[in-house]
């Protein structure tokens, strides 16, 4: 997860509302330009080709996208957490037509991304503003039960809030899923996930079909690292997605079935009295 990049003084900047900053730099070593969080590197975006996922995680979350539905047909979709909108960008250009909605906190955010890194013009992409359970709640009825994609991929800083991880979230964020829709959810954990197997005990307590995506050596619990877990009512396309990750760019490992059991196994499922943040990582994995 250490990458170097090009910080500059003159980059757009914004102050969010715990008094970190948020700041939009050009990669280094890629195309494109990536949003710094407190430090944290949390999205990158190439304007000039929306479909480039260099994030690992997000090029996984990517892999699992293109397996709903026929390809290059529109879908709902909603995003929790907006980071510079990577997802829905990849979306737009990847299924013209769909149908998107985004969650975020930080308005400032939003505004400093939209200043910096446009939309596509025409994009059907429409933001809401506020904490992203609450907004989830509140959401209008049309949606309920319409949506072929869930994306839950919610920081503050470097960790994943507690209220965004427990079995009555998830049941909540279940209710806007068509039958057949998925949930993607981007976690980081450490070694030995602990943090990580409560959440997929957790997510299977309401959707039983759930697959862990993630580079080999952090799926066996060696080293800090993020992992998708993607779940649904019902079986998950499966059948090109542990072809595609073991290809890269970004080699990976996709868990299911006795895998998943195995990682679940004897880990508790969390609940909103006991949830936690997720673990924060050591400053030196983003190379600061």
């Amino acid at each position: 997860m250490t990458r170097q990049r090009r910080d500059s003084a003159d980059a757009p900047t914004a102050r969010l509302s715990d008094g970190t900053y948020a700041q939009i730099v050009e990669s280094t070593f890629t195309s494109g330009y990536e949003l710094i969080v407190d430090g944290t590197p949390q999205s990158h975006v190439d304007l000039e080709d929306p479909t480039h996922l260099h994030f690992e995680y997000v090029a996984r979350m990517g892999a699992v996208i293109d397996q709903l539905r026929e390809p290059g047909t529109p879908i709902t979709a909603i995003h929790l957490g907006a980071g510079a909108m990577t997802i829905p960008r990849y979306i737009e250009t990847s299924r013209p037509g769909s149908r998107q909605q985004v969650i975020e906190l930080e308005s400032v955010l939003v505004n400093l991304v939209r200043s910096a890194l446009p939309l596509p013009k025409g994009a059907s992409i429409r933001v809401r503003h506020g904490d992203a359970r609450a907004v989830l709640r509140a959401l209008p009825a049309g949606l309920r039960g319409s949506a072929d994609l869930l994306v839950s991929d919610v920081f503050a800083g470097a960790q994943t809030p507690a209220h965004v991880t427990s079995l009555e979230f998830y049941r909540e964020a279940s209710t806007v899923l068509a039958p057949d829709g998925a949930l993607l959810v981007n976690l980081a954990d450490g070694p030995g996930l602990a943090y990580a197997r409560r959440q997929i005990a957790t997510l299977r307590a309401v959707l039983p079909h759930v697959i862990v995506l993630a580079e080999a050596q952090v799926l066996k619990g060696r080293r800090f690292g993020n992992l998708v877990l993607a779940a649904s009512a019902r079986p998950l396309p499966m059948e090109w997605l542990p072809r595609l990750m073991a290809a890269g760019p970004h080699p990976a490992k996709v868990a299911s079935g006795r895998e998943v059991d195995e990682l679940a196994k004897g880990a508790a499922i969390v609940m909103d009295d006991a949830a936690v943040a997720s673990p924060k990582p050591d400053a030196g994995i983003f190379g600061r």
